[in-house]
């Protein structure tokens, strides 16, 4: 995926980022979303046992997704720092599961770098 893995080689991490600008919340401000993305792609499987989520009733099963950013941030992932780890993790789940393309992907990042930075 080389959308990716060029977010991974020249991304910088919240920490470098949040000293430029002398902000003091160790969480970035997209942690929010990035959790609420997970939840809503897993669907009823948040709150059911493994064995009674009906196959195809969310887009993204939680222990799926975990299990899937547990091997990613142990291999590809492994020297990107938390939270970017889990971020480029879930853009890989959902690239692999169809659930985006790198094309509507880059378009998105696209737009929101132009919303950034026209002000």
């Amino acid at each position: 995926m080389a959308l990716l893995e060029s977010i991974k080689r020249r991304g910088r991490g919240w920490e470098d980022l949040a000293a430029q600008y002398g902000v003091t919340n160790p969480d970035p401000p997209w942690k929010i979303a990035l959790d609420a993305t997970c939840d809503l792609l897993a669907g009823n499987s948040m709150v059911l046992p493994a064995d009674q989520v009906v196959p195809g009733s969310c887009a993204l099963p939680s222990v799926e997704r975990r299990a899937e950013e547990d091997d990613l941030s142990a291999t590809i992932y492994a020297d990107v720092p938390f939270p970017e780890r889990q971020l480029l993790a879930l853009a890989h789940s959902m690239i692999r599961h169809g659930l985006i393309d790198e094309e509507e992907l880059t378009r998105r990042m696209k737009q929101v770098h132009e919303r950034l930075t026209s002000v």
